[in-house]
Order: C-alpha cells, then sequence, then structure tokens
C-alpha cells in the first residue's frame, strides 16, 4: 500500500500538501540507499595541460636551494677551502701529538691520556665478569694455589712497571681450555687458569703477565684509539671533499672493494704486529727487571704455537698479529744476552 492511501485511511485530517512533503521525503530516503556507483556526482575532469601546471606549480617536499646545497657540498670553491684547512689543521694536530714510546723509543702518534682511556674501559671489566658468569663459569678464590701464584708474580712486576698509583684488581677465571690473560687500562688483570697449565713455571707466567703489563706502559690502546679517529676523519673529509652524491656514491664503492678490510689489513694489522713485538721487548726488560729469568718466554711462546697447530686455530703467518718472528727476535736477543 502507498503512502498516500495509508493517510487516507487514517482518522487524522491532513491536508494534501502534507501528503505531498511525506512523499517526498519517502523518495529520498529511497535514493539515500542507492549504491556508489549510482551516486550523482561525478569527479571533475582536468586537462593535461591543467596537470602539468598544477605539477609546475606544486610545494617540493625539500626546497630547491637546500637541496642544491646538499647535492653540491664540498664542490664549492669555500668547501674545499674548508676541507683543506681541517687536512692541514689535522697534519699539525698529529705532529703536536706525536709521542716516544717508554723503553723503545718508538715514535707514534697519541693524543689520549691513560686517564682518558682507562674511563673509556670503565666498564669493560664488569662486563667481562657478567659474561663469565653468564656462560657459566666462576673465578677463583684468593686462596686457590692458582690464584695465589698470579698475585705473587703480579706483586713483583707492578712496582717495576711504572704504574703503581693504579688500582690493581686481578681475576682468575677457572677455564682450563682456554690459554688466555690480558690486562685492561686501568689495572684490571683477568687469567684463564688454562694459561698457567701452557707456562709450567712462574717464570714463564712472568712473561705472559709482563707482556701484557708492556701494552699498557707504551698505552696501546690509546694509539689505537687515535688511528681510528685519523682515519675516520680522513675518509670522511674525502667522502665530503668529492659532494654529497659523489661522496656517497665512493662510501658505497668502498664498501664493495672491502674497503674496511684493506684499511685493517694494510694499517691496523701491521699496527698490532709492531705493538706486539714492542710488548714482548718491554715485557722481557719488566721481568728481567724483577729478577725472573727471560729465557721462559722462549719456551711459553714455542709451546703456544705448538698448541695452536694441534687444535687447528693457528692462524695464516700474514693475518697474525703475533707472528712466529717474535720467537726468532726473542732468540736472538737471548743470544746477545748470552754472548754479553
Amino acid at each position: 500500500m502507498t503512502a498516500p492511501r495509508l493517510l487516507q485511511n487514517s482518522s487524522l485530517s491532513i491536508n494534501r500538501p502534507t501528503i505531498f512533503l511525506i512523499h517526498r521525503t519517502a523518495i529520498s530516503s529511497i535514493s539515500r540507499r542507492r549504491t556508489f556507483s549510482q551516486c550523482h556526482y561525478r569527479p571533475q575532469q582536468h586537462s593535461e595541460r591543467e596537470l602539468q601546471e598544477r605539477l609546475q606549480a606544486a610545494r617540493p617536499l625539500v626546497p630547491h636551494r637546500a637541496a642544491r646545497k646538499f647535492t653540491q657540498a664540498g664542490s664549492s670553491r669555500n668547501s674545499r677551502l674548508t676541507v683543506i684547512a681541517t687536512v692541514l689543521a689535522a697534519i699539525g694536530f698529529y705532529f703536536y701529538n706525536s709521542q716516544t714510546v717508554p723503553v723503545t723509543g718508538r715514535r707514534r702518534f697519541n693524543f689520549l691520556s691513560d686517564s682518558m682511556v682507562a674511563r673509556a674501559h670503565s666498564k669493560a671489566a664488569a662486563q667481562v665478569i657478567e659474561q663469565v658468569r653468564a656462560q657459566g663459569g666462576h673465578f677463583l678464590s684468593e686462596w686457590d694455589p692458582r690464584t695465589i701464584l698470579v698475585r705473587r708474580v703480579m706483586k713483583r712486576l707492578i712496582p717495576v712497571s711504572g704504574m703503581t698509583d693504579l688500582n690493581w684488581e686481578i681475576f682468575v677465571i677457572a677455564d682450563n681450555r682456554t690459554a688466555n690473560a690480558f690486562v685492561l687500562p686501568g689495572g684490571k688483570v683477568f687469567v684463564h687458569s688454562g694459561i698457567i697449565n701452557v707456562c709450567r713455571s712462574e717464570d714463564a707466567l712472568a712473561a705472559v703477565l709482563g707482556h701484557e703489563i708492556a701494552h699498557n706502559t707504551a698505552s696501546h690502546a690509546a694509539e689505537r684509539l687515535s688511528a681510528a679517529w685519523v682515519g675516520n676523519l680522513t675518509a670522511g673529509s674525502l667522502f665530503f671533499l668529492a659532494g654529497a652524491l659523489p661522496g656517497l656514491a665512493l662510501f658505497g664503492l668502498w664498501n664493495v672493494v672491502g674497503g674496511y678490510y684493506l684499511q685493517d689489513l694494510l694499517f691496523y694489522l701491521p699496527m698490532g704486529r709492531k705493538q706486539e713485538s714492542e710488548a714482548d721487548y718491554i715485557g722481557l726488560m719488566m721481568m728481567a727487571e724483577a729478577c725472573y729469568d727471560p729465557r721462559a718466554a722462549l719456551g711459553f711462546w714455542q709451546r703456544m704455537h705448538a698448541l695452536q697447530h694441534v687444535s687447528g686455530e693457528e692462524a695464516p703467518e700474514m693475518l697474525s698479529t703475533h707472528p712466529s718472528v717474535s720467537l726468532a727476535h726473542i732468540a736472538e736477543k737471548f743470544g746477545q744476552t748470552d754472548e754479553t
């Protein structure tokens, strides 16, 4: 039944215009139930020329002036002068911080003090302790014979190390499978019990600990950090001098050809070898001054090389930071000592 007949049959007195209004409302309610495809709205059509004009007038996400400055960074004369001035300042800074290594007299670049390096490694000891305990390991007690041995050797080496003002702490890790020992900047000594078995004598243990202490005496950690700072500054200057986009391309090419590997192979690895040989020499002088027999170092390094060869962990001679040439060097020193 339609809406007009329903209204006529009702008892209400409604005039005809009211019936017409209700009828239009019913029609509009039906039209609202139409699907989207039947909607009367049509998108506004734009010509191709109008679209091009709108695209040209659109505001870019990055302003052209800022983009031009970024892409042309390093190519302008002022930028190049800035880079050149920075490089010259870096060269002056390098020679200003050129130092002489104690005992050996080697010249090297180092702008970091021992206190700065010690602060940088202040959390390293806590991290080592946490790592040992996380792996289920533990430290030997103070009354363990191996701990007593390490403390006795350190008690004789510290006075001749030139670092008596440090707060020395000694930790002996119960791990017979690992033959290792290291001394962190700031006087934190870590010794794996496995290296005590390889030493076989107190003199050999003095050679190991003297070698590790010598790294701190010569400030080798500070030297490595300083060299890394200079390397990063030099690489960054070259990338900036090439410009933003060419610099990014140069950086990508540097990674593709293994630039960091070549940097380690040609720069950091030779420096590591030089530091190891230097630590050998300083450690021998140190243990001799502490009244230990330096000849025990030769037997220890021979056993270490034999152990690495048997376990298959021996690194190639070219990639080793402590090559076998050190053995010949030590033997040569012993020969000179015997002759004199």
